[in-house]
């Protein structure tokens, strides 16, 4: 079982992509402003085929995790977000496996930052 269908319950979608291009997303319109305001979705909250999605760095980190055969027989660590942060929580087999994971996560656009502090090695 990948990293996506375990944390979120999701297979892949066909158009899933680590680093998408965002979509614009549009304005709620009041009754003093133009329809055709937009408005860009911030990196950490952009989902798998670029549209807006509040786990969405968790979930292009899963996604990244999926995609790299060195991490896809972990199944005791959880991946989430806080903010641009990505949180990983739980077990890992060894600190180099724990460091690849770091390592990816960084690479996933919008992360700023990854904490391992509820990660133990073992």
């Amino acid at each position: 079982m990948g990293w996506l269908q375990r944390l979120f319950g999701m297979e892949k979608p066909q158009n899933a992509e680590v680093n998408p291009t965002p979509q614009s997303i549009a304005q709620t319109p009041s009754t003093n402003t133009a329809p055709t305001a937009t408005q860009s979705i911030p990196p950490e909250r952009l989902g798998l085929s670029g549209e807006y999605d509040q786990s969405g760095l968790a979930k292009r980190v899963a996604l990244a995790f999926d995609q790299d055969p060195q991490l896809d027989d972990v199944n005791t660590l959880w991946v989430a977000q806080t903010g641009s942060t990505v949180v990983l929580k739980g077990k890992v087999p060894s600190q180099e496996i724990l460091n690849k994971m770091v390592s990816v996560a960084r690479s996933v656009n919008g992360a700023t930052d990854v904490d391992t502090n509820q990660a133990t090695i073992g």
